[in-house]
Order: C-alpha cells, then sequence, then structure tokens
C-alpha cells in the first residue's frame, strides 16, 4: 500500500472507532438516567446492571455502525477538503477512482466487524439485552404475542388457544386438530389448558374429543384430562424477540419451523435474518456517499458537511424503520423491505460518485 493508502485508512479507522468511544458513553449515561428510577425500584442487582449495559453496547453499536461510520468518514473527509489536501491529492496525478480505494478497504474491514458481530457476538448481547428490559424496565408488558394463538405445530396438527397466561402456562379455548392425508380424523377441545412443569404434562379443563367416522363420530368427555401433546410452552408463544438471540443457522432453522407453523412473526424474523447481511452492504455505500459529499471544499466548511451528511443519514433510518415496520405489520417481503434502501442509496451513491469525479 502507498503512503497515501496507510494516510487515509489510518484516519478513517481512527475516527470511526474514536466516534464509537465517544457516543457509546454519551448512549450509556443518556440511557442509564432514564432508566435509573425502575432499576432502583426493582431493586436489580449491579452485577446484573453492569452484564445489562455491556449488553446494551455491543446491540446497539452493531445496529448503528453504518451511521457512525457515515459521520466519521464525513468528519476526517472534510477536514482533508478543508486543509486542502484532498486537492493536492488529485493534483498529484491520483484520480479520484484511486483516492476512493483506502475508503472502500476501510469499509471492508468495518463491514467484516459487522459480520462478525450480527454473526456472534449480536444474538447473546440481544438476549441480555431484552431480557432484562423485560423483567425489570418493562414490567407488565408480554414478551411475547399471546392472543389468538394459532400454530401449526407439526405435520398433522394444528393447534389454537384464545389466550395464553405465559407466568401461569395458562392457555383458554384450547383447539387441536389432527389430520392424516388432508382429512380431520379428529378434534379435541378444552375450556382451559394448563402446563403442569413438575409432571411435564398438559391438564386439561372440560375435556371433548371428537373422532371422526365414516358414518358417525365418536364423543369422549372428561371434567378433566392429564395428556401429552407433540409441544412445548416455549414451541407455543416464542418470545417476540427469539429471532434476535440466535445463531445464524438456528436462527434459519428457527424461521423454516414457525414457518410451517404458520406464525403471524415469521416477518419480524425474516427482518433479523436479512439484516445481518444488508448492514454489511450499506457500510460501504454509506462511505462512498460520505465521501462524495464530504471531498469538496464548501464555502460554509464543515458544518455544511455534516448537516447534509446527518440529513442523508436520518433519510436512511428512515426508510429502513418505515419498512421494516410494513414487513412485521403486514406482507411486505421482507427481504424487499431489507435491501430496498441500500438499492435506493446504492443509486444514490453511484449518482454522487460521478459528479465527485467530475
Amino acid at each position: 500500500m502507498k503512503i497515501l493508502d496507510w494516510y487515509i485508512l489510518k484516519r478513517y479507522l481512527l475516527t470511526f472507532f474514536m466516534m464509537l468511544l465517544l457516543f457509546i458513553p454519551i448512549g450509556i449515561t443518556v440511557h442509564l438516567a432514564e432508566k435509573i428510577g425502575k432499576i432502583l425500584e426493582n431493586e436489580v442487582p449491579v452485577n446484573e446492571v453492569l452484564l445489562y449495559f455491556l449488553d446494551f453496547t455491543i446491540y446497539f453499536a452493531h445496529i448503528l455502525f453504518p451511521l457512525f461510520l457515515f459521520i466519521s468518514v464525513i468528519w476526517f473527509t472534510s477536514k482533508l477538503a478543508n486543509n486542502t489536501e484532498i486537492i493536492a491529492f488529485l493534483s498529484s496525478g491520483v484520480s479520484f477512482t484511486r483516492f476512493l480505494r483506502p475508503y472502500i478497504i476501510g469499509a471492508f474491514l468495518i463491514a467484516i466487524l459487522s459480520i462478525i458481530l450480527g454473526l456472534f457476538l449480536a444474538p447473546k448481547a440481544s438476549e441480555g439485552f431484552n431480557d432484562f428490559s423485560y423483567k425489570y424496565l418493562k414490567t407488565g408488558r408480554s414478551a411475547v404475542q399471546n392472543t389468538n394463538v394459532f400454530r401449526q405445530i407439526n405435520d398433522k396438527e394444528i393447534i389454537y388457544v384464545s389466550s395464553f397466561d405465559v407466568k401461569n402456562k395458562l392457555g383458554s379455548n384450547f383447539t387441536l386438530e389432527h389430520f392424516e392425508d388432508d382429512k380431520l380424523k379428529y378434534k379435541i377441545t378444552a375450556s382451559n389448558i394448563r402446563y403442569i412443569e413438575e409432571d411435564t404434562v398438559y391438564k386439561l379443563t372440560n375435556y371433548l374429543k371428537r373422532d371422526i367416522g365414516d358414518n358417525d363420530d365418536i364423543i369422549e368427555k372428561q371434567r378433566t384430562k392429564d395428556t401429552l401433546f407433540d409441544f412445548e410452552v416455549d414451541d407455543l408463544i416464542p418470545v417476540i424477540y427469539a429471532a434476535e438471540t440466535k445463531m445464524y443457522g438456528d436462527l434459519k432453522r428457527f424461521i423454516a419451523k414457525e414457518e410451517a407453523r404458520g406464525s403471524s412473526n415469521v416477518g419480524r424474523f425474516k427482518l433479523v435474518l436479512y439484516r445481518k447481511w444488508s448492514l454489511p452492504v450499506s457500510v460501504f455505500i454509506l462511505t462512498i456517499i460520505a465521501v462524495a459529499v464530504s471531498s469538496i471544499k464548501r464555502r460554509g466548511g464543515m458544518g455544511v458537511n455534516l448537516a447534509i451528511g446527518i440529513c442523508i443519514a436520518m433519510v436512511f433510518v428512515f426508510f429502513d424503520k418505515i419498512f421494516g415496520v410494513m414487513a412485521e405489520q403486514s406482507n411486505f417481503n421482507p427481504i424487499i423491505a431489507v435491501w430496498f434502501p441500500n438499492i435506493i442509496f446504492g443509486i444514490i451513491a453511484i449518482y454522487m460518485l460521478q459528479n465527485a469525479k467530475r
């Protein structure tokens, strides 16, 4: 690598990590100030609080990686432009494409770091962060979708529960339908279903089983009945953030299982899967846009470049959030929701790069 490459690459990485070190403590301080009342009210042990903020740091650093990178590239590139260093580089015969090379190398290194975080560190951090939040900070709010639960638990059986109390492991208006060769063979209903953890059985109240015959049906009734089923409580109502806590291979298997069961949260789970790869790509796109914006020396100086950059970053976040919510709340394709902002801003990056070259 040339002296120019090392010079820009060192500034690139140093500014990025300095930006992380600057904003993460601020984020922790603001979050602690907001949540300190509930932490003290619930008498949370100090070691759990410390682990929570470690998870908080990894969780949000991974999500905001591209934005931190975007602002840091604009910051140090604007300084190069204000000091007329970029003009000196280009006047010496260095093409703009050649000038961009160390930025792409830096983006590649940050993208690798983002992939490592997304595949290995962020899932564990997400589990700790969300577990703590729902245990101490979001008391009274459920981490599961526990009303109108309709799921296919295997190739032959479908269950329905109108509501489920996770704490007491108690469901109401339970129905199980068993099919063979696409024909209903029997149907079980109960006013309540409770999981008895000590005995690993389900207790059904007002149990009724109807065996479907060719000519007539056989009906079995009992006031209460203990039985076994081919599902567990956690499979029945997985937590909303379950996908965020799983490694990549486990996540793919989990999504396939949830799709077969007819889960209404599949769109949310797929967003997590696709973002593991879209975030590293956005690192390259935002790096190119940041260089194109900040490599020009403007009359207003660095402040104008930062203002333009922050506006672009906010629009990027807006697009990402809007399409993410659409995928979670409707039948909008999650892969389009995740990649559409990258496609749009990728086109913008190419356009701005061509203008910057001229």
